[in-house]
């Protein structure tokens, strides 16, 4: 059970730096527009705080990565209780305000992991 619950942390980890990358380098491109449902004029308008946006997603997995790494376990399974928990309540909320899919995309995997980390300990 310890395994899974590595892989579900690096998985939610990886998943946030993706998040990144759409929302700070590809935000006004045809393939971040895509992914957020938005017109070019509305990618534009929105670009600098889809950045901010972005940076604090790639906090979330840089705490996810550190989480993993830590040599002392009893921290690193703080860690991972604090930053799963950041990006469950992020996802909750976004789901709750911006779209739907964020419960699916963002919370869910966040709960399975968080799940697994404590059925793990």
């Amino acid at each position: 059970m310890a395994v899974l619950a590595i892989i579900l942390v690096a998985l939610v980890a990886i998943e946030h730096v993706y998040i990144l990358v759409l929302e700070m380098f590809l935000w006004t491109t045809p393939r971040g527009m895509k992914a957020f449902g938005l017109k070019p004029e509305q990618a534009a308008h929105t670009k600098v705080m889809a950045g901010n946006q972005g940076l604090y997603n790639g906090f979330l997995a840089a705490g996810l990565f550190w989480s993993l790494i830590h040599p002392d376990a009893g921290v690193a399974f703080q860690l991972k209780l604090f930053f799963l928990g950041c990006v469950l309540v992020a996802g909750l909320y976004g789901g709750a305000t911006a779209s739907r899919k964020i419960f699916v995309i963002q919370a869910l995997p966040a709960a399975i992991a968080l799940i697994a980390v404590l059925a793990a300990s």
